[in-house]
């Protein structure tokens, strides 16, 4: 059966039930998995603001990815996928992990906490532009004018968000950095899966980067971050809950089943949506103000964004 690695598509033994055929267009399926997967990504980060007013944020992150990656394997499992991995992998696996779960999780939690909610989704969302430039370092690929221009938008679009004052530049940097540091690490993450592929189906790979990153984050989060846990009140616990079952477990087996289904170049396109309604659902839900300055910012991003995605 066809199975989809960590960067290439290879024949295996196992067959990755999440692989069926590659389309141009999606089935009916795949366009309601898009619209659930923007629409929950989305809500999830003014609700990860919500968490964070009660939930020490370490714990927080190593609880979801925990719970998430048992999740994530217990479906694989249940579906038929191999779950064991080879002694050889473990090595790049744990490098993934470092990257796409470590250095893009720890970032982003402090970020929303110094950020709106908003304002953290755009600056996440900047990834494209950062695997750009490192593809064109790691993999070779050539820095095209198409890509010097995103990358100008982008920067654009940070500086927006900054603001005009000197006021708005001095509050703003450490949770813009958080959010620019994380978008690079799941950048990084991103390079190397394709330059260092294993030969795992896509559900299998991702619930052991969970577990590898869940695990070095409790074990912080228990010196560290102890004394202040104290049982939520209903609305941070039940944020907690979505992330665990709907952030995690249910958005990441629908997003490895949009890529199953479609070119990388056309399911990439569902993280254009993803930010708009991050800044919508902040406005909405928290109060988050939303003036010309986010406006600005979010169409230069993702014109950024749109640019290194859209072929035409």
């Amino acid at each position: 059966g066809a199975e989809l690695t960590a960067g290439s598509p290879r024949m295996l033994r196992h067959p990755d039930p999440n692989m069926s055929g590659t389309h141009d267009r999606l089935p009916r399926q795949g366009l309601l998995l898009l619209v659930a997967l923007s629409l929950f990504w989305g809500i999830n980060w003014p609700i990860i603001k919500v968490v964070l007013s009660e939930v020490p944020p370490l714990y927080f992150r190593a609880f979801c990815l925990l719970l998430g990656g048992m999740g994530i394997l217990a479906i694989a499992y249940a579906s038929g996928s191999v779950i064991t991995v080879a002694r050889s992998q473990w090595q790049r696996i744990a490098l993934f992990s470092l990257c796409n779960i470590i250095g893009w999780n720890v970032p982003a939690i402090y970020g929303v906490l110094l950020l709106p909610s908003g304002r953290a989704a755009l600056l996440g969302y900047t990834m494209p532009l950062w695997s750009s430039l490192l593809s064109a370092w790691l993999l070779g690929e050539r820095i095209t004018p198409r890509r010097f221009v995103a990358l100008l938008l982008g920067l654009s679009g940070i500086v927006a968000l900054m603001g005009g004052s000197l006021e708005g530049m001095l509050q703003a940097p450490v949770g813009v950095a958080c959010m620019i540091c994380a978008a690079w690490f799941w950048a990084l993450g991103v390079v190397l899966l394709k330059r260092l592929p294993v030969s795992l189906p896509t559900t299998t790979l991702t619930g052991w980067m969970m577990i590898l990153g869940g695990i070095p984050l409790l074990a912080v989060a228990i010196p560290l971050e102890t004394a202040q846990l104290t049982l939520p009140s209903f609305w941070p616990a039940f944020g907690v809950i979505y992330n665990v079952l709907i952030a995690f477990m249910f958005c990441y087996w629908a997003w490895n089943r949009i890529v199953s289904m479609v070119p990388v170049a056309v399911s990439s396109l569902s993280s254009l949506v993803t930010p708009l309604i991050g800044v919508a659902g902040g406005a909405l839900f928290l109060g988050e103000s939303l003036g010309w300055q986010e406006i600005l910012a979010a169409l230069l991003i993702l014109a950024a964004v749109g640019t290194v995605s859209l072929k035409r």
